[in-house]
């Protein structure tokens, strides 16, 4: 194990690994509040097109991926908040439109590219470079911030948008916020589980930590940890064995977190249940009832 830390790959993918277990979970807390977990997914679809089109163009899949997912994130929100098209609807559109411009853009690209955007579909934490680790440091930093700022903004939006709009609150700009930061997030987790996978570590965490908290400040406290948790026991699952892959093996350990507190959540539930004080009820008088 120490001559792992000492390895510069490794120390790589652990900088990336830690960073994606917080941002995913952190992010994905408001988004399961607000019942949108397919979000990310539908964002991990348009960044393909994004990844494609820096394969493309010959720039970096990253920053184009960023680029094309921003957009399609603030597409996506506009169209079902201002448009008549649901929620879920939104998403399919998103889904599909993704996946096309990503396969057209792909047959277009020089021969070669194919091999290469399995990295990105599925994960390859491996292969994470210096510049990769600052690019996903500096959109983490981006992401952990709004979330610090705006999260009791956020968090009331998630609730009750009503509320939050007779609160005065900027629903469209909050909307659009959360919005852009599930496409930063998407972009940074791309190269540790890969675009097809994304969405679990923004899901699973937070579905986890809620079997075992009530407060949404504890819940997503728990499922940051949890994302950390199944992002380094990936990555080292992977090490020892090449034939691992890392990305699966970050999500099968974020799903068997999640059937553990399934067990576990019961306990705790009737726990609270026996120690909660239960008020006698009042004694009626004969009398009085008469």
């Amino acid at each position: 194990m120490i001559e792992l830390l000492q390895e510069n790959l490794f120390q790589l993918a652990l900088i990336a690994a830690l960073l994606v277990g917080l941002c995913a979970p952190a992010v994905g807390t408001f988004i399961v509040q607000r019942r949108l977990s397919l979000l990310g997914d539908g964002i991990g679809h348009v960044a393909l097109t994004g990844v494609a089109l820096g394969f493309l163009t010959g720039t970096a899949p990253v920053l184009t991926a960023v680029i094309v997912s921003v957009l399609g994130a603030v597409a996506i929100e506009l169209v079902r908040a201002r448009g008549r098209t649901s929620g879920d609807v939104a998403l399919a559109l998103l889904f599909y439109g993704g996946i096309a411009g990503g396969v057209m853009l792909m047959g277009i690209a020089p021969g070669g590219s194919n091999a290469k955007l399995n990295s990105y579909l599925f994960g390859a934490i491996a292969s994470v470079t210096q510049q990769d680790i600052w690019i996903i440091g500096a959109l983490a930093a981006a992401v952990i911030g709004v979330v610090v700022v705006f999260g009791r903004e956020l968090f009331v939006l998630c609730q009750d948008e009503e509320m939050a709009r007779a609160s005065g609150l900027p629903v469209r700009f909050l909307s659009l916020l959360i919005a852009v930061t599930a496409a930063l997030t998407v972009v940074i987790a791309m190269r540790v589980v890969g675009l097809l996978l994304v969405s679990a570590l923004m899901v699973i965490p937070v579905a986890t930590s809620q079997q075992l908290t009530r407060g949404f400040r504890a819940t997503m406290g728990l499922a940051m940890l949890f994302g950390v948790l199944a992002s380094v026991g990936g990555l080292l699952a992977s090490t020892m064995s090449a034939r691992v892959p890392p990305g699966a093996a970050i999500v099968l350990l974020a799903l068997a977190g999640f059937v553990l507190a399934l067990g576990v959540g019961k306990f705790v539930r009737r726990g609270r249940i026996q120690e909660s004080p239960v008020s006698p009820r009042p004694r009626v008088r004969v009398e009085e009832a008469a």
